[in-house]
């Protein structure tokens, strides 16, 4: 067997491994970023809306239940609707009402508790008004006690 050395040996790359790694880790992170800028693109300029019920808690009868609804620094949004559905909770229908002025909707609700169940939720949806707003987050709901 021959003997050579390393700069004699011409039968393939040196480092190759090294550099094919270092491609692979440069490609991944810029498709990555890549991938986060294509998915953010649909939801550029949104707004997320949140509800604040109050009170946040009642019992089992006839309630008037005030809905804010806020943007992520806490600032009421007026013309949005505020929708109340049954979620552990039951409502005989469901419930809406827009938001005034002062981002306030008022809410009549009926909520019954099935036997045995000592609480339960009520959902809040928020239809946003015109303009850069969204509502794909689960919204503060209520929660409704048995007495």
């Amino acid at each position: 067997m021959r003997e050579t050395s390393l700069q004699a040996d011409n039968r393939a790359i040196e480092g190759l491994p090294i550099r094919l790694v270092i491609a692979l880790v440069v490609g991944v992170a810029s498709l990555a970023v890549m991938m986060n800028v294509i998915s953010g693109l649909n939801t550029f300029g949104t707004t997320e809306l949140d509800t604040s019920p109050e009170p946040e808690i009642i019992e089992e009868e006839t309630t008037q239940v005030n809905v804010t609804v806020l943007d992520p620094d806490g600032q009421p949004i007026s013309n949005a609707t505020v929708v109340a559905k049954s979620d552990t909770a039951m409502l005989d229908s469901t419930s809406y009402a827009k938001t005034d002025g002062d981002g306030v909707a008022t809410l009549t609700l009926d909520p019954e508790l099935r036997p045995n169940q000592g609480e339960g939720t009520i959902a809040l949806d928020i239809r946003p008004p015109d303009g850069d707003y969204a509502d794909k987050q689960e919204n503060t709901g209520i929660l409704v006690i048995d007495p």
